[in-house]
């Protein structure tokens, strides 16, 4: 292992946004289980935190691995696309007028049923958007596209989120 590996490399996983969970999730237990500081007790405190730092390499990297949004943005970063959405939040206007309406059907909402038909619209919108993601990355290699999708799809988790809560302090 090398700390220096992209975490792709790290799990010894092909550059790519679809992937496997069942065979991230695998490699992590083995990646883990290799790298355990338990495992270098032996051979003193030195090797045990080189182990802890191991381990957390991992960790890290697997968060970023599981997580659609996160490899997404991390595969864009990789080939010099970063997402930078803290400085970048120009969206295309029809995307931004369909956030409009949502954000008005969300205020507008009065029980849990209206609450459940924009979530499921959300939910309709983040699988549209993670499949264009999929294409542009894996097989257009467009990544500068994708960043504009990945911007997308965060904004599409931030609303979700909203209508969450709501729906959550309504049922409570």
């Amino acid at each position: 292992m090398n700390l220096q590996s992209d975490d792709f490399e790290l799990f010894g996983l092909e550059r790519r946004f679809a992937q496997d969970r069942a065979e991230l999730d695998a490699r992590w237990k083995d990646l883990q289980r290799q790298a355990h500081p338990d495992k270098f007790t032996a051979q003193g405190t030195a090797a045990q935190r080189v182990a802890m730092q191991w381990s957390v390499r991992i960790n890290e990297a697997y968060q970023r691995l599981k997580n659609p949004l996160k490899r997404a943005a991390y595969l864009c970063e990789l080939h010099g696309a970063p997402v930078n959405a803290e400085n970048n939040t120009a969206m295309p206007a029809s995307f931004l007028m369909q956030q409009m309406q949502w954000r008005e059907e969300l205020d507008e909402a009065q029980s849990a049923k209206d609450l459940d038909q924009i979530s499921q619209q959300c939910r309709q919108a983040e699988r549209d958007v993670l499949l264009n993601i999929e294409q542009l990355l894996d097989q257009s290699h467009d990544y500068a596209a994708a960043v504009a999708q990945v911007r997308a799809l965060m904004f599409i988790e931030r609303f979700a989120a909203d209508v969450n809560d709501r729906l959550d302090s309504i049922e409570t």
